[in-house]
């Protein structure tokens, strides 16, 4: 998602060398991530720790010009069963590069030093999700760019599209420009007594998991398991970069949301609810305090993260798209995802894992 942080600039006249970036180095990344027009939290060296914990090796990779990064990726790799990575393994690259899409020659530098980095190292293929909207001028230029490269378009990992707010107006603006029946259901939910609180302790954690399996049967969807979001909450929530909030009512939890803060932007990762007491409103309080304390943190975007392919009503997720789309955001349509195969025939048959 862009912001509007001054993007790196590096002359094509430099020398630049791409290479790995060591652990003690990772402040340094960190800080580039959170600084870049195009820095993601997918991006955040902590992401791929937490990746690493779901059978995925994270691999990042800098370009440094005079010493400096003007580039990144951080490339999640995976691998068949039983295969070691230098056998052949997929790379994947969350909403990203971190990259200057309107500057083609550093983008051509960088993709053809991690084209031959990874390929040395086994990667049968790399795929990538950059943080780009279709609409904007750099969209037309990545998908000239991946043309040029012969990357094709693949179905992606992360949400197509999206519903972005934007958070520099006031609350009383962010309010106006819902629409009428959630500012009610907000005023409802607080009225009637619904608390929000930030979640504390390894055990709030699981009583929202609880939910999560609640919400994933009613919704069908699929959900990590329990280690997996402890562990997000125990690495992202001491430094605030993430909230879990829970709604409650009486005593009793009614649901809760999982949102993170990175390089200007709020992410509203994930939700669960209960059956009950749904009369009350938990959710819409929930996104709305979620939303004052990005606003709070410094972001200037709130991301809704997904919605359904089309405004079709028939949709399996359309009750999602109309929850998300009455906050007053505006539908983003991400550039896509791209696959640059090296070893076609090795391809072919590794995606049956992939």
């Amino acid at each position: 998602m862009v912001t509007d942080a001054k993007p790196h600039a590096t002359p094509d006249s430099l020398q630049s060398v791409l290479r790995a970036v060591p652990v003690d180095q990772r402040e340094e990344w960190d800080t580039f991530v959170a600084g870049h027009r195009y820095g993601h939290f997918l991006q955040s060296w902590d992401w791929g720790e937490l990746k690493a914990t779901a059978g995925w090796s994270p691999l990042r990779l800098a370009l440094y010009v005079d010493g400096k990064i003007v580039a990144a990726a951080q490339v999640l790799r995976k691998t068949a069963p039983h295969v070691p990575l230098a056998l052949g393994h997929l790379a994947y690259v969350p909403r990203g590069p971190v990259l200057d899409w309107l500057q083609p020659g550093l983008c051509e530098q960088f993709f053809t030093q991690l084209d031959r980095y990874l390929r040395r190292r086994g990667a049968i293929a790399l795929r990538w999700e950059p943080d780009v909207d279709q609409e904007s001028p750099e969209g037309e230029l990545l998908a000239r760019f991946a043309a040029a490269r012969r990357a094709g378009l693949v179905p992606t990992v992360q949400p197509q599209r999206t519903i972005v707010l934007d958070l520099e107006a006031n609350e009383e603006r962010l309010l106006a420009q819902m629409k009428e029946k959630w500012r009610y259901n907000v005023r409802l939910g607080l009225r009637k007594g619904v608390q929000i609180r930030v979640a504390s302790s390894p055990a709030d954690v699981e009583a929202w998991y609880a939910l999560l399996q609640t919400t994933g049967e009613r919704d069908q969807f699929g959900i990590h398991s329990l280690t997996y979001y402890q562990q997000a909450w125990k690495v992202f929530a001491p430094d605030d970069r993430l909230r879990l909030l829970l709604a409650e009512y009486d005593g009793q939890l009614l649901a809760g949301i999982v949102v993170v803060v990175l390089a200007g932007q709020a992410i509203y990762l994930y939700g669960a609810s209960s059956n009950a007491q749904r009369q009350l409103m938990p959710n819409y309080v929930l996104q709305w305090e979620a939303i004052r304390w990005a606003k709070q943190r410094g972001a200037r975007l709130y991301d809704f993260w997904g919605i359904p392919a089309t405004d079709a009503e028939d949709e399996a997720m359309a009750g999602v798209y109309r929850f998300k789309r009455g906050w007053g955001g505006r539908v983003v349509h991400y550039a896509g995802g791209y696959e640059h195969t090296y070893r076609p025939l090795l391809m072919r048959v590794a995606r049956r894992f992939f």
